[in-house]
């Protein structure tokens, strides 16, 4: 069926629609995405104020962190929380992660549980054999990230009083300088010696040394806390921020995409125009001929 003047420009008229919504949900990306990074970045004084005070507690005490003696690695209950989205228009945001994630406990053993925050990437998770017992919804603004976090601790902190044998992992997109994004995994329970060292090694900043007020095991148990839940909220907010950045490189191509429809459509309009008017012309032309040719 030939194009008509007419259905060319309900066509344009539809391009120029969408064209408008990607523009649209192109500026909402962008602004969140912002907010997003801004959440990460005032989080990093927080962190660094809660690694010095577990690192005065260490000063203070002497304190066991990390699990001693030999651990059979087969009866560890491994529970991995999984960050990906609720919407779509992510391109591969939830594929590649999931992809990533079925690789990295396939190298740990034990009994394995995967916690998902988003149904696209727990419809992933299923797909890749990997059926998660909880599902969480994705925040949709800074304010929301805190409840979520609270709400994973709550449920990870029954999974560690009911399991002794208990690791929990968080796995996430983390947003690339420039553009993209690339995944990332952290063991966040049980603390190891390697995260134990790294907060021994930091050097206080003044020159009277701290001196921790009360117990120094509840001290610490708070800090740590703290740290976890510091550690989660990161790892959601880096996490939404690499879906929006998805998401608005996606709709730049959608935009990208219509804008080429776009010129397609208006030179075939020009054109079946141009060959409308010429038609007209010849039959102007040919009627004239004729009547001068009766005449």
């Amino acid at each position: 069926m030939s194009d008509t003047l007419e259905s060319l420009q309900r066509r344009k008229q539809s391009a120029g629609e969408l064209a408008s919504v990607v523009r649209t949900m192109k500026a909402m990306a962008a602004s969140n995405i912002n907010q997003y990074e801004m959440a990460v970045k005032s989080l990093q004084d927080y962190y660094r104020t809660i690694s010095l005070g577990i690192n005065a507690c260490f000063r203070n005490k002497r304190l066991l962190i990390s699990p001693s003696g030999k651990i059979e690695k087969n009866k560890i209950l491994t529970v991995a929380i999984v960050f990906g989205s609720d919407q779509g228009l992510v391109g591969t945001f939830n594929d590649i992660l999931s992809t990533f994630v079925q690789q990295t406990l396939q190298n740990i053993p034990g009994k394995k549980e995967t916690w998902a925050v988003g149904e696209r990437v727990y419809s992933r998770l299923e797909d890749a054999g990997l059926s998660p017992n909880k599902l969480f919804n994705v925040p949709n603004s800074v304010t929301a990230i805190t409840p979520l976090v609270n709400d994973i601790l709550l449920n990870s902190e029954e999974y560690r009083e009911s399991n002794q044998l208990y690791s929990l992992y968080i796995f996430h997109n983390s947003p690339l300088k420039g553009e993209g994004y690339q995944q990332e995994s952290q063991r966040l329970f049980p603390l190891d010696k390697k995260w134990e060292q790294e907060i021994t090694k930091l050097q206080w900043p003044a020159k009277n040394l701290p001196q921790v007020i009360g117990g120094t095991e509840s001290a610490l148990h708070a800090l740590i806390k703290e740290y976890l839940f510091v550690s989660i909220y990161k790892a959601c907010a880096e996490s939404l921020a690499s879906e929006n950045a998805s998401r608005l490189a996606a709709m730049e191509r959608a935009e990208q995409n219509i804008d080429d429809i776009l010129d397609d459509l208006k030179q075939n309009y020009n054109r079946i125009r141009q060959s409308t008017i010429d038609e007209e012309l010849f039959d102007v032309i040919a009627g004239f001929e004729a009547l001068k040719d009766r005449q």
